[in-house]
């Protein structure tokens, strides 16, 4: 036993507790984790992508943008912590608890918690609409108890979870603002320069751990083990590698969009609805084509393409598909057809009345800059206008 497994048999005894108490939950049986499932379905990968790509590419654009970074960012911060922590699943630890499914990372923080407390919290909040954000709270509150109860995280898994997206979330409200003026200033070279380092930053720091520091992941030490999968170390790596990808290919996407014009999710039904099955048809396509090629692959060796992947399906996302739906006339240029925020009458989730003449609309809650931005409009970033 090396010193860095310590840890993990320290938890023990608190992961034997919660799991017990996991197994009184799972009392109703096997019925309620087929209502379940879909709602644990709400907050993944698959779900989270679709959402994000519905709302930058057909409801609002900047609205859209701004969750990308927010919830990919915070995919980042969760993914790292999973790598770092090695922590195990209910039905791994304990083969009383029931896997209703099957997870190949690490429990801890709960990706489906923190992604969705920043996704659906956000887009709570920026509808401007009370019971659209009560709502939210009541689906988060709905895939965190689903997460539970279908064996596959720990009560401290979820709070955790929670906490670090509503902290994400309170701290993007407070300063997305200032960070997007000082984004838009660097330039593009720049720009791309600092998303790339920030991106692998991470990425260096947990495959040093994994692989250097603290080496294998060893089973838990219970009477009765559960399921335990082939290769967590692994996988909880090229889940950071993915995920950090995805935020290199989007912030680059979505800054080169901005100095070439921007985007607008304007326009008819018809237009919105072909943008969305074009644009994910190509994500899925390339998905699948990857996941054939990258099957037999483990460790480094599926993490370092999967960056370059998920780099590559974010830049489609965020930067080819929206040039592609202006040129091909699937979206109006953004300047004929500029788009009022999510909390003005014409936005999704509409609140309130627009604001007065010379106001600014602020979902985030901060106060508006003394001079106007990009934020008034759906023009997009670095498209300055005077009010």
């Amino acid at each position: 036993m090396n010193a860095w497994t310590t840890g993990p048999l320290a938890m023990d005894a608190v992961w034997g507790a919660e799991a017990d108490a996991i197994q009184w939950l799972q009392k109703p049986g096997e019925w309620l984790s087929y209502l379940l499932s879909p709602v644990t379905e709400l907050g993944s990968h698959t779900v989270v992508v679709a959402v994000l790509a519905l709302v930058f590419w057909s409801v609002h654009a900047r609205t859209g943008a701004r969750l990308f970074v927010l919830v990919i960012a915070s995919g980042v911060v969760n993914a790292l912590l999973k790598a770092l922590l090695y922590g195990s699943r209910p039905y791994w630890h304990s083969g009383l608890v029931v896997g209703h499914a099957s997870e190949p990372t690490f429990g801890m923080p709960s990706g489906h918690a923190q992604g969705s407390t920043v996704l659906y919290g956000y887009l709570g909040i920026v509808s401007g609409r009370r019971a659209w954000f009560w709502g939210a709270v009541g689906l988060v509150a709905l895939i965190c108890f689903s997460r539970i109860y279908l064996g596959l995280h720990f009560f401290s898994d979820v709070v955790v979870g929670v906490l670090l997206g509503a902290a994400f979330l309170r701290a993007f409200l407070r300063w997305e603002r200032p960070v997007l003026r000082w984004w838009r200033a660097l330039g593009l070279r720049t720009a791309s320069a600092y998303a790339l380092a920030g991106s692998l930053l991470p990425c260096a720091v947990a495959a040093f751990w994994t692989l250097v520091v603290r080496g294998p992941w060893n089973a838990p030490e219970t009477d009765v083990i559960g399921r335990v999968p082939q290769d967590p170390v692994g996988d909880s790596l090229t889940g950071l590698f993915l995920v950090s990808g995805a935020l290199f290919g989007g912030l680059v996407g979505l800054t080169l969009l901005a100095e070439r014009g921007w985007y607008s999710a304007r326009g008819t039904l018809a237009q919105r609805a072909a943008r969305f099955v074009l644009g994910i048809s190509v994500v899925l396509v390339v998905q699948i084509v990857a996941d054939i090629f990258l099957r037999e692959l483990s460790g480094l060796a599926e993490a370092a393409p999967t960056y370059l992947l998920y780099a590559a399906i974010a830049f489609w996302a965020t930067y080819a598909a929206p040039r592609m739906f202006l040129n091909g006339g699937l979206a109006p240029h953004p300047d004929t057809a500029p788009e009022t925020d999510p909390g003005e009458a014409e936005g999704p989730g509409t609140a309130s009345a627009p604001p007065a003449e010379g106001e600014v609309s602020d979902p985030g809650g901060g106060e508006a800059p003394e001079e106007a931005t990009s934020d008034t409009t759906e023009d997009g970033p670095g498209r300055d206008r005077r009010v």
